[in-house]
């Protein structure tokens, strides 16, 4: 087992990686960017080193210091958590080149996960279900179009290399494709340095869907059941639960193996997710592979009781998976409120500033992920996720219920955070009654 892991990344889940490794007697090694150095990650590891200035690309994505710091410190292995450098075959790379454990897929698997459209290829050769579109990349409009017509309309367009939202854009007819074309790829080459597009038809009210599965050095796998992500705005994610009020035993055995036989074709070790869409028929596409901890992953963790980062860490040290797929078992019912400093009331736009009061809820199957105190100061920098809120219940109605309570009792001061748009979707009638998809926030605020 390792004796000390560098975690490159910062905030809630750097945290929740060095409690991990706290746990597994293992020592601890933060990099911090200088808008972070008042962050809880920073005081909680055994060590920490600053990356340089707060644009990320200067820090957290700066692939030579984060070796460099890992060298100087004798950190064995290195953390990604997610986002940031999390999915980089090259940092992947990197990591082997200095002798540095990357706790994390492969090389090659992270390099044919983020290639989209040539995991596309890999999986209608396997016979696993995709959404009809386009076989490879698509270079113009012109291409664009002539596939668009042969799928037919709604198409979504998508970045290659993207994910989170990012380089996304729908065309329900041929004068729109035109227009969100270049949008669409010049989007997806600024934000992932790589304009490659390709285009998919667009399925009515679908829900989002994901498998977790974990997998070891030595071709041993695990499906640890799905989450229901369909609640989001702008395809990205605000409320996840485990399991899914739509998908039964059946279902969930079909599309775990699915999930399996997806990463064995990409020849996937440690902690990752297969994400499909669910149409109307309940039949499933997939969609993509997230080569990396997710930031729902805590729902898993509570209707399971396996602990994703200990076994990604265990798996990077060449341990073999304790269970096999019998001994998986599901018990109650787990929701995830994503908290970010935001103003649902300006379209979510950031609310960067200093946190002047602080309760975080408490009390039975209630947790917080959370690098945010009294006093301490978001970033305009990052991300606007400032926690996760996540209860457990012994069934959904008694989830909703817990989350409920738990957003009453979450007060923050000085910043806006989004607790109480939260508080609102979990009062709403047809979240209640589990009658969602990926639309559902639209109609929410519309009907508001």
């Amino acid at each position: 087992m390792f004796k000390k892991i560098l975690i490159a990344n910062r905030g809630e889940i750097a945290l929740r990686i060095i409690r991990a490794c706290k746990e597994m007697n293992i020592r601890t090694v933060a990099v911090f960017s200088d808008a972070d150095e008042e962050s809880l990650h920073v005081k909680s590891a055994d060590e920490a080193v600053n990356i340089g200035p707060s644009l990320s690309r200067k820090s957290y994505l700066n692939k030579d210091k984060i070796i460099q710091a890992a060298k100087n410190t004798g950190a064995e292995a290195i953390h990604p958590g997610y986002g940031f450098l999390s999915e980089s075959d090259s940092f992947a790379g990197a990591c082997s080149d200095n002798n540095i454990i990357f706790i994390g897929p492969p090389k090659d698997a992270l390099a044919m996960a983020g290639n989209k459209s040539e995991a596309r290829k890999v999986l209608i050769r396997l016979g696993i279900p995709v959404i009809p579109g386009s076989d490879d990349l698509v270079s113009s409009p012109e291409e664009a179009a002539t596939i668009a017509k042969k799928v037919g309309y709604p198409v979504i367009i998508k970045a290659s290399r993207g994910g989170g939202g990012r380089g996304m854009r729908i065309a329900h007819n041929a004068k729109d494709l035109t227009e969100v074309f270049s949008i669409a790829s010049g989007e997806a080459g600024a934000t992932f340095g790589n304009p490659d597009i390709y285009i998919e038809k667009y399925i009515i009210k679908p829900r989002h869907i994901e498998i977790q599965i974990l997998g070891d050095q030595y071709g041993n796998y695990v499906y640890l059941g799905e989450r229901e992500c369909s609640i989001q705005k702008r395809y990205q994610k605000l409320i996840e639960e485990s399991p899914s009020p739509c998908i039964d035993k059946d279902l969930r055995e079909k599309m775990g193996t699915a999930a399996i036989k997806v990463a064995r074709a990409v020849g996937y070790s440690n902690a990752g997710t297969i994400e499909f869409l669910l149409d109307g028929n309940r039949n499933y596409y997939f969609m993509e592979v997230n080569a990396r901890l997710q930031v729902e992953h805590p729902v898993t963790e509570l209707v399971t009781g396996i602990d994703l980062v200990w076994q990604q860490i265990r798996i990077a040290a060449g341990e073999k998976l304790p269970f096999t797929q019998k001994n998986i078992t599901q018990r109650g019912w787990a929701i995830e409120c994503r908290i970010n400093a935001a103003d649902p009331d300006d379209n979510f736009m950031p609310c960067p500033g200093v946190i002047e009061e602080l309760t975080l809820p408490d009390g039975p199957g209630v947790r917080v992920d959370t690098h945010i105190y009294r006093n301490y100061e978001v970033s305009p920098f990052y991300d606007s996720l400032i926690g996760k809120l996540i209860v457990l219940g012994e069934d959904r109605n008694m989830a909703i219920r817990r989350m409920q309570r738990a957003l009453s009792e979450f007060r923050v001061e000085g910043i806006k955070v989004t607790v109480p748009f939260h508080a609102k979707v979990l009062q709403d009638k047809n979240f209640i009654s589990g009658d969602i998809d990926t639309h559902f926030i639209d109609k929410f605020e519309t009907a508001k």
